[in-house]
């Protein structure tokens, strides 16, 4: 193995990947299985996830899913039982996130409550329970996925702008928390991608259009996109980098005019 390939090798390592069903998560999780990483794939769609699971073992990467309900604080504890039963854990992707859209007057309170539970309550929990073993095994990597919404306002959507501005603070409380203990944790802040999330956005061309001239490369980002930089902190190759957002965005938030 080449000094590149060590650096950015998962070989041995043992990865959580939540929302890893689809879209973003499943892309990330394939990235993280070729680079030799042991997956957990965590989801709520039980078909889906095994089927997925499926395919990545018969390629020969060991991934293994498991499901839950991340809103069902009952369903939350008991994954993480079984994934602390499982051995150690050198890596947790916080991917699975929710988004719902409505007008601020009638908002909804279980929609509100639904958001924060998936993309924050759910990140913490895993953090804190899971953070203990990173640090018994000589120290780790949390990777929580925000977004550009935890950086600019979006219209109709209170609920996942604060709660993606709550999670990237998250990621800053606890990497002075952890990092004494060699555990690293960073944020990835996707832009517009061609998932189910923007599907809505994807299917109406003049929304498409605008969306991919609002960024600099001037196109959607693809799922694959996130691939380099979740290795990348996943990995040593950022072993000196943490409470810090990496933004894959297509330079969305960087443009002026």
């Amino acid at each position: 193995m080449s000094f590149l390939e060590s650096l950015f090798s998962l070989e041995g390592k043992r990865v959580v990947v939540t929302g890893a069903a689809r879209g973003l998560g499943l892309a990330m999780t394939e990235g993280l299985l070729r680079a030799g990483a042991n997956v957990v794939m965590v989801g709520s769609n039980e078909e889906r996830l095994n089927e997925q699971a499926a395919t990545f073992e018969s390629q020969g990467l060991p991934a293994r899913p498991m499901t839950c309900d991340l809103r069902v604080p009952e369903q939350l504890a008991a994954l993480i039982d079984d994934i602390l039963a499982g051995g150690p854990v050198h890596v947790l992707v916080n991917n699975a996130g929710v988004t719902h859209t409505h007008e601020l007057p009638e908002y909804p309170d279980d929609a509100w409550n639904h958001t924060f539970d998936v993309n924050v309550r759910a990140p913490f929990q895993l953090a804190k329970r899971l953070s203990p073993i990173m640090i018994e095994s000589g120290g780790g990597s949390i990777i929580n996925i925000t977004s550009i919404a935890a950086e600019v306002g979006m219209p109709n959507n209170p609920a996942y702008a604060a709660a993606k501005g709550a999670l990237k603070q998250l990621t800053r409380a606890l990497a002075a928390d952890l990092g004494e203990y060699s555990v690293r944790v960073n944020n990835i802040g996707p832009g517009y991608f061609m998932t189910d999330m923007a599907q809505l956005s994807w299917n109406d061309p003049d929304r498409r259009k605008a969306r991919a001239e609002r960024s600099l490369l001037k196109r959607w980002g693809e799922p694959r996109d996130l691939i380099g930089a979740v290795v990348y902190l996943a990995s040593d190759a950022s072993s000196f980098v943490t409470g810090q957002s990496l933004y894959v965005d297509g330079g969305w938030l960087s443009k002026g005019l």
